[in-house]
């Protein structure tokens, strides 16, 4: 029998989510933990729509993700999705060509062109992206307040330095943007975090250090041993816990768990961590 791995535990996650459906519409979800290169998760995925069964599209997504595409019909839908999966990774992912360029682009939530006179003048002289990326995630982790109801869907990083204050995707546009103005490619990737509280889906960022991602988390709100993978991309925009592409629907409720095996690691936030 194999001995569970202090530094990547088993963890279970879920997530239990209500939409009110005004008229027929297609909505896009992304709940289901990524799949990882030979290690299949143990899951389960149900739709309901007005006491009915809905299948769902599975569409794939970067590094591993899975967007589920649902067509439903005016009233309640009820979505419930449980996994138990390997947290962590082992030897951190190159990055391709194809992601750095996309990584260093400016994005909606992640305006790094209107940040880079900060950037370059806090961050621009340090000589290694190491550096540069431990010194970005400790000056926000000073300078940003970590309070709820305190951005909305349209908050960008500029906003979140301007007002000192957000929530954990704030904080990760913010580290991400400030990496990009001073080249150093980075993506965001929302995840399930053993340990978070209260509890939600949360977002870290990866930030390439000598050719591979590595992930940072500057509101340090759970060990980054623990995360375990949703979805990927430039900002908030790609990794939307929902998306309505045709007609009306909202979210009404929403309930996420998050449990590592046994005792949570400890995290110093400084140390090069991967995610899987």
């Amino acid at each position: 029998m194999s001995r569970p791995d202090p530094d990547h535990p088993a963890s279970r996650v879920g997530c239990a989510l209500t939409l009110d459906v005004a008229t027929p519409a297609s909505v896009v979800i992304q709940i289901a933990a990524a799949r990882r290169h030979g290690a299949a998760p143990s899951e389960r995925l149900e739709i309901v729509n007005n006491a009915v069964p809905v299948p769902a599209q599975e569409l794939v997504g970067a590094v591993g993700g899975r967007q589920h595409l649902l067509h439903v019909q005016p009233g309640t839908v009820t979505v419930g999705y449980d996994a138990t999966v390997t947290a962590g990774a082992g030897a951190p992912t190159r990055v391709t060509d194809e992601e750095r360029v996309e990584a260093l682009r400016p994005s909606r939530y992640c305006p790094s062109d209107r940040l880079a006179g900060l950037a370059q003048s806090h961050f621009g002289d340090l000589p290694t992206a190491l550096q540069r990326v431990r010194a970005i995630c400790a000056y926000v982790w000073r300078h940003v307040a970590y309070m709820s109801e305190t951005s909305g869907p349209t908050t960008d990083a500029a906003d979140t330095l301007m007002s000192a204050r957000g929530v954990c995707r704030d904080f990760a546009h913010l580290v991400a943007a400030l990496c990009r103005a001073v080249e150093v490619p980075a993506r965001i990737a929302s995840v399930y975090a053993p340990g978070l509280t209260p509890m939600d889906f949360h977002a870290v960022v990866e930030a390439e250090i000598d050719g591979r991602w590595q992930v940072w988390d500057a509101t340090r709100s759970a060990p980054r041993p623990t995360l375990v993978r949703i979805a990927t991309g430039r900002d908030a925009a790609d990794i939307a816990l929902t998306t309505v592409t045709a007609g009306r629907a909202e979210l009404r409720s929403l309930q996420i768990t998050a449990v590592a095996d046994g005792d949570l690691p400890l995290d110093d936030h400084d140390r090069l961590t991967a995610l899987g």
